[in-house]
């Protein structure tokens, strides 16, 4: 029991901090609420209707991705620090860790995890012709309903 009584103290000391913060917090914290304070916040841009589509998955697929190989980044380098010591032993643990890393991205690349965006199609614009000017495609109807040509003053 003397071996677990350090964690377990650990464990009080910690629950006890995070208690303490949360109750201090909340009694000598100021509380005064706004309608700023409570909108949404996204660039600065108050939302005023709902996205029309939801949130790309993708996103979280790539952020997954990301933090896994953060992770073996993370446990590369107490490798990286003594890989002289480890000799080949050490190499071949380090590629039994990193070979099916580097497969698994090679598979969800292959795959197009990686791919933003809808695919971009190649939009084929027709060429503009020089005639073409603002007196030969507007047509103002008046309130009698009868066009009229647009004069030189009418644009602005």
């Amino acid at each position: 029991m003397n071996d677990y009584l350090p964690l377990l103290f650990t464990f009080v000391l910690a629950v006890v901090f995070v208690l303490g913060s949360i109750v201090t917090s909340r009694l000598l914290g100021p509380s005064r609420p706004t309608e700023a304070k409570a909108a949404p916040y996204e660039s600065g841009i108050v939302p005023t209707r709902e996205p029309p589509e939801r949130f790309p998955v993708r996103f979280y697929l790539v952020a997954m991705i990301f933090i896994i190989f953060d992770i073996e980044i993370i446990f590369l380098f107490p490798w990286a620090t003594v890989y002289r010591d480890l000799g080949g032993y050490g190499l071949a643990v380090l590629a039994e860790f990193v070979v099916p890393f580097v497969l698994v991205f090679a598979w969800l690349v292959s795959h197009g995890a990686l791919d933003w965006g809808p695919l971009q199609r190649e939009r084929r614009v027709a060429p503009i012709d020089p005639a073409r000017t603002s007196r030969t495609t507007v047509r103002l109807v008046g309130r009698d309903g009868r066009e009229r040509a647009l004069e030189s003053g009418d644009a602005a």
